[in-house]
């Protein structure tokens, strides 16, 4: 087995670069997705900070091939820490806190959002697959903000304005890409774990499979909350986002979002540990039979066409603004790569897979 010649490979990357300004003070209205939102939504709610330049790291058998422009820069990430709530959801299944993702959550987290007759029959599997038409208000967003919202990798976009009120299905019968429910299963979690799900993160997580301590998971300035202590009281803590659409989320280096894509193709082992059960891996990455390019906060290549070059039993962790982290079981490799145009994402793909294939 030879050593993949990756040179081309992130050349190309560099050579397209999203189109975003590196600071998003210097062009607010070019940066971020939360300009197509309707009014009063349509602003940032938390931090957001200047990034790098394309960056990224490439694995293999659990060592590093490649890494290009900063990769040991912590930049915001968006949508990528959607996969990180699967895995802290994996964490709370390994602790019994979640022994039955089919069942309802508000068996378990009352108080919060879930008790409507609407909303009761709501799983914890539907907000990990996206499909429970869960309605609401969560920290401050109406989920209407979200509906009929359309991503990059929907193969059957949805055909209405964003922001109107579509009609709701039953939980767990209709697909949506929808970031005020992915919100609303992080401060599920939160109440779950009666922790701050960054400290949880880190604590069961990131240090235990080696990431640097230099990352942060920022929430929204105004979603604090009162979390109940044992022996009474209570605790104010703050409710993170599952991305950066309204501001806040993770920032984090590319070398660490390799590490945790490590974790991920690894089947949740880390050395002799298992950080996270690999019976609720493996389930991450099974397709979704409403959405079968979907898993639990992954996106699946089953089709071969998503992500042509990548296997498909393939997954990727995916960020608005241009964040990729490929899990290649067919190779043993994962590939990160940030701020590439994503009308170039495939294309690097493929070059990819195809110096992977020649290398052996």
């Amino acid at each position: 087995m030879s050593v993949p010649d990756l040179t081309s490979c992130i050349e190309f990357a560099q050579a397209h670069e999203v189109a975003w300004p590196r600071d998003p003070e210097t062009e607010p209205a070019k940066w971020g997705v939360h300009h197509d939102d309707p009014p009063p939504y349509n602003r940032l709610r938390g931090p957001v900070y200047p990034r790098g330049p394309v960056s990224g790291a490439i694995l293999r058998h659990g060592r590093e091939l490649a890494a290009w422009g900063e990769p040991d820069r912590a930049d915001l990430t968006f949508s990528v820490a959607k996969t990180y709530l699967a895995l802290l959801a994996g964490v709370a299944n390994g602790r019994g806190l979640l022994p039955d993702a089919d069942e309802p959550v508000i068996e378990r987290v009352k108080g919060i959002g879930f008790e409507s007759a609407h909303n009761r029959t709501i799983t914890w599997a539907h907000l990990l697959e996206q499909t429970s038409e869960w309605e609401g208000t969560c920290l401050g967003v109406p989920d209407t903000v979200d509906r009929y919202r359309t991503v990059a990798h929907d193969p059957k976009p949805p055909a209405g304005r964003k922001g109107d009120a579509r009609p709701l299905q039953t939980p767990g019968t209709y697909w949506e890409y929808n970031d005020v429910r992915i919100n609303q299963l992080s401060l599920a979690l939160l109440h779950l774990f009666g922790a701050p799900l960054p400290e949880v993160f880190r604590e069961a997580v990131t240090r235990p499979i080696g990431v640097s301590d230099n990352w942060k998971w920022d929430g929204y300035d105004d979603a604090w909350v009162e979390l109940p202590v044992a022996g009474g009281g209570a605790r104010r803590v703050q409710s993170v986002p599952g991305g950066t659409h309204w501001g806040g989320g993770v920032s984090i280096s590319a070398r660490d979002q390799a590490r945790i894509g490590q974790l991920v193709l690894s089947g949740g082992l880390h050395g002799d540990r298992q950080v996270i059960p690999a019976q609720w891996i493996a389930q991450m990455m099974q397709p979704t039979a409403l959405a079968p390019f979907y898993g639990r906060l992954m996106w699946l290549n089953t089709n071969g066409r998503t992500f042509p070059g990548a296997s498909q039993r393939s997954a990727f962790m995916v960020g608005a603004g241009g964040h990729y982290v490929w899990i290649e079981p067919r190779c043993d490799a994962v590939v990160v790569v940030r701020w590439i145009d994503g009308d170039h994402a495939a294309g690097f793909v493929e070059r990819v897979a195809k110096a992977l294939a020649e290398a052996g």
